[in-house]
């Protein structure tokens, strides 16, 4: 079974490249790099704004949805952590002797 490639990972790629195209031809044309940087910034900005609203609204959803569960994800060392992150100074330089 192939995984799909999580949509920030699209979503980050597609921005990176809708800035590096147009920084490349810029600069290939001669023009300063300053100004290349900036009209590509602005390039940028704008047709991941028009072109990229899906996978905007998909990845922004994922987040809400990972920050807003009812149930937190438990990991096999957090109660380990908890202990040790609870426990005195004093008993932390007993374990640390020992």
């Amino acid at each position: 079974m192939v995984k799909s490639v999580p949509v920030w990972i699209w979503y980050t790629a597609l921005r990176i490249l809708l800035f590096a195209v147009p920084l490349a031809v810029l600069l290939l044309a001669g023009v300063n790099p300053w100004v290349s940087a900036a009209v590509a910034a602005l390039f940028g900005l704008s047709a991941s704004l028009v072109f990229l609203r899906r996978p905007r609204e998909t990845m922004s959803s994922e987040l809400y949805a990972a920050r807003h569960r009812e149930t937190p994800v438990v990991r096999d060392d957090d109660e380990v952590e908890d202990a040790a992150v609870d426990a005195t100074p004093s008993e932390r330089r007993d374990n640390a002797d020992a």
